[in-house]
């Protein structure tokens, strides 16, 4: 049952995306998970105390903030699976954990900027979905973040929830939503977080690592379908590249992406005005990216994307039969 709920969560959400009245009206759920980790950040770190005592507290933060949603989650889902329909419902509530739709919306938006308002707009468009300068960027640049986001958050936002879906059902992927949520909001290496944040950004790494693979092969898989990409180089990519990232998972999908495209990712790039000098992945790839190559990512994307689903639809045949 819980393949079958990822299987139609991800078509439904694909084609339908979260309302944005919807979101207007009630929020989404992790608007309402970030109110938790806000609340417990405000509560429990505190700069007067030890980096011990803030990393124990850190760790009874994740504890609440992946307990409480994921308790929450299986209750309602047990409730509504007694009922005739209620796995329609536990179906329309998975694909909040979804972002496929709202994810290439938000790619194709820099694209869009960039061909019709110019280097500006697509420096505004791209510092909606990343975190980095975008006063630094030139053109090729924005072009790049906005494809290592879609890469990175292919992984992140749609088959790593859609993966802890299918192992654990609603609950499943509400812990997983909440896990990623707490990364982003208290995971980062700052005098505030550096502690108190260790154990969400150690758990969320640990629970990305299947995902972040099986993204991996499906763009892989999806570059041999596609006319003009390049399966072997996405291939080779991954496996010489993925290692040299800052992070422990997302080189996989942003390697594999880089090596199909002939494009290089990463790279150096600035956060908060300081330079880092990062890894490329798609090392000796090109790096005059343009709008037409963002494009050219988001067919992959969403051809490596249907894949994930059938792979689920598979699965739920499997598994029911």
């Amino acid at each position: 049952m819980s393949a079958l709920i990822a299987f139609l969560s991800l078509a439904l959400e694909a084609k339908l995306g979260y309302p944005d009245r919807l979101f207007a009206w009630i929020g989404h759920p992790v608007t309402w998970i970030g109110r938790l980790i806000s609340c417990l950040d405000t509560a429990l770190n505190r700069a007067t105390d030890s980096d011990r005592t803030r990393r124990l507290c850190g760790i009874v933060a994740l504890t609440a903030i992946v307990g409480v949603p994921t308790l929450v989650a299986y209750g309602l889902e047990r409730m509504l699976l007694a009922h005739a329909l209620g796995v329609v419902a536990v179906i329309a509530l998975a694909t909040t954990l979804l972002a496929q739709k709202s994810l290439a919306d938000h790619v194709e938006a820099v694209a869009s900027a960039l061909d019709n308002g110019g280097l500006a707009a697509g420096r505004e468009a791209v510092s909606r979905i990343v975190g980095r300068d975008p006063e630094t960027l030139d053109g090729a640049a924005v072009s790049r973040a906005a494809i290592e986001s879609l890469a990175e958050n292919f992984s992140d936002g749609v088959v790593a929830p859609a993966f802890w879906i299918a192992v654990g059902g609603l609950a499943g992927g509400v812990a997983y939503k909440a896990s990623n949520t707490a990364d982003s909001m208290i995971g980062h290496r700052t005098p505030q977080h550096e502690a108190f944040g260790w154990a969400a950004a150690r758990f969320d790494d640990l629970i990305n690592l299947p995902a972040s693979r099986l993204t991996a092969v499906l763009i892989v898989v999806a570059a041999a379908i596609l006319p003009g990409m390049d399966a072997r180089a996405a291939w080779r990519s991954v496996w010489r590249d993925a290692g040299k990232h800052r992070s422990p998972n997302a080189g996989w999908p942003e390697a594999a992406m880089a090596g199909a495209l002939g494009i290089a990712l990463a790279g150096p790039r600035s956060y908060g005005g300081v330079m880092g000098d990062y890894a490329f992945m798609g090392e000796g790839g090109r790096r005059d990216v343009t709008a037409a190559d963002i494009r050219r990512a988001l067919r992959l994307f969403w051809t490596a994307d249907l894949l994930l689903i059938a792979l689920l639809a598979v699965a739920a045949l499997a598994l029911l039969a």
